[in-house]
């Protein structure tokens, strides 16, 4: 299914306004790029009077417009009066990409349980807690399309990476029941597993193997929106990989490095 092939009460999805909270996230500004043309895109960000040069790129990809609003991912209380008034203004809001989380230091983690607490609040807690007001607004709009962001760290939590493994196990659970929820209501969730992607929230770090592009998992992103995807994996071949790797026995899989 294209993305536009399908009507939802009376709105064609290609139509509508594209959500990323986390504006300056390098994955969610590729996807909007790529969905920009004809369409106005709301980037959600902290300090979002500072995104003077992503606004810029998104109208020179094409977009309509392009407005940036106050987000912050850790302020649980303010996600539904941000999200109901990004649907007011710009409904209907077609498609939503939860592109904000931290990757955290897993060293520090280990000894600190606020920082583990405040990775795992960031890329579990407060994602639900969007999701959940999400889906009750889009459920009221009949239509729209969530971008989630799991990671392959979820699939089988690893040694090496625990704190950030386990939000990321948590929140694709959690993603994943809330897509059979939606079912049938005129909204769709995609999941999306990538493995080690190169950019800002990796750097300084080795580069794992299969690892990809903000840009390639933003095409791989759009290519599952356009054919009506529940799950993408990014690179593809990751899936066998992992079906592979949860059989591997404890002993060894404890020695695995990110």
């Amino acid at each position: 299914m294209s993305l536009g092939s399908k009507k939802n009460s009376g709105q064609h999805e290609a139509d509508g306004a594209v959500l990323v909270l986390g504006g300056r996230s390098e994955i969610g500004l590729e996807i909007a790029t790529r969905l920009a043309p004809g369409r106005t895109i709301v980037l959600a960000a902290r300090r979002s009077g500072d995104l003077v040069a992503e606004r810029q790129a998104l109208l020179d990809a094409g977009a309509s417009g392009v407005e940036c609003v106050e987000f912050d991912a850790d302020d649980l209380e303010s996600h539904e009066d941000l999200l109901r008034s990004v649907v007011t203004t710009h409904g209907p809001v077609s498609v939503t990409i939860l592109a904000f989380g931290i990757l955290g230091d897993q060293a520090r983690a280990e000894r600190d349980a606020r920082h583990a607490v405040a990775v795992v609040h960031t890329d579990y807690v407060a994602q639900i807690n969007v999701l959940t007001h999400l889906a009750t607004l889009l459920r009221a709009q009949g239509s729209g399309r969530i971008v989630v962001f799991s990671s392959v760290a979820g699939v089988r939590v690893r040694r090496a990476n625990y704190v950030y493994g386990s939000a990321k196990a948590g929140l694709d659970g959690f993603a994943s029941g809330l897509g059979d929820a939606l079912h049938g209501s005129g909204v769709a969730l995609m999941l999306v597993r990538p493995g080690f992607v190169i950019g800002r929230m990796t750097e300084g770090m080795s580069a794992a193997p299969m690892s990809s592009t903000p840009a390639q998992v933003a095409d791989a992103v759009v290519r599952g929106l356009r054919r009506g995807s529940a799950r993408v994996w990014v690179p593809g071949r990751l899936r066998p990989v992992f079906f592979v790797m949860r059989l591997l026995p404890q002993a060894l899989w404890r020695r695995m490095p990110r």
